[in-house]
């Protein structure tokens, strides 16, 4: 049982027959759920298809800090009836990048709150984008209501280490990248983080330690694929396929059984993500 939270089924430099090679990879696999999560319009559509072309997907429809200079209101309406369709579960990918800034920071600001104000009004969970924009992010995730008791009270609460009741905003930091201090934080705010392959490098302490010291319970796995891919493939293409050694890494990390981990972060994500 394994749910690969973060995809990219919807690259668009896969070929049709890439594509279906890839879906009968998925079925030949472990995995159980993927979520295919869109970065602009077109692989917003492409999503919600291959939702509906396959059992075990689901989609997320939104516009990457990358493509915000994309964004226009209409294209902003559209999102929104993409998110009508059957298997759309969170608005995402979203968010804030400062690394490449595709986009001008200004713009990516203002979609990002735009989209935040579309998953508060359609009490949709989202799922979140952030590269070199640590503060920024949580500033306008903040000021925007993400983590506000009116929000959280739209969702079940879910269950922490010790079994306790805990409130839960419905927010996905994807492929974490942060401190232990900011993961903490997060958590607190009652948001969820997800692990990606990049903790399987020997060099990357930071997310180590994020793996070693939050709770399962607030974790997910992903592949963020095709991109990001974990040792021992890294150099090759991600697969989703390959969520199997990130989850066997926190694993490790944490000193428990892999089934563990890969139950646990599944059943959180189906849980995050409201899948029967």
């Amino acid at each position: 049982m394994l749910f690969d939270s973060h995809a990219h089924l919807n690259n668009e430099n896969f070929t049709e027959e890439q594509r279906t090679e890839l879906v009968k990879e998925i079925e030949d696999s472990p995995l159980s759920y993927v979520m295919d999560v869109g970065f602009d319009l077109e692989s917003s559509m492409q999503a919600v298809k291959d939702a509906q072309d396959n059992d075990w997907c689901y989609a997320a429809v939104g516009f990457h800090p990358h493509d915000a200079k994309n964004m226009d209101d209409m294209i902003l309406e559209l999102i929104r009836g993409l998110t009508k369709k059957d298997k759309v579960q969170a608005i995402g990918e979203i968010g804030l990048d400062y690394h490449y800034d595709l986009s001008e920071r200004d713009v990516q600001r203002y979609w990002f709150r735009r989209q935040i104000q579309l998953a508060n009004e359609l009490k949709m969970p989202v799922i979140i984008h952030s590269r070199e924009a640590d503060q920024d992010t949580m500033t306008i995730l903040k000021e925007e209501g993400a983590f506000s008791d009116e929000r959280k009270s739209w969702f079940e609460p879910r269950r922490g280490p010790d079994g306790q009741l805990l409130a839960d905003s419905r927010v996905l930091l994807h492929c974490f990248s942060g401190s232990s201090e900011m993961a903490e934080q997060y958590v607190k705010l009652g948001a969820t983080l997800s692990i990606c392959g990049p903790v399987t490098f020997k060099n990357n302490r930071k997310t180590r330690q994020v793996a070693e010291r939050i709770p399962l319970e607030f974790l997910l796995v992903e592949t963020d694929s095709p991109y990001l891919t974990p040792e021992p493939f890294r150099g090759r293409p991600n697969k989703p396929s390959y969520v199997e050694y990130t989850a066997r890494k926190v694993a490790e990390l944490k000193g428990i059984s892999y089934e563990e981990v890969a139950r646990v972060t599944c059943e959180n994500a189906k849980r995050f993500f409201r899948i029967p």
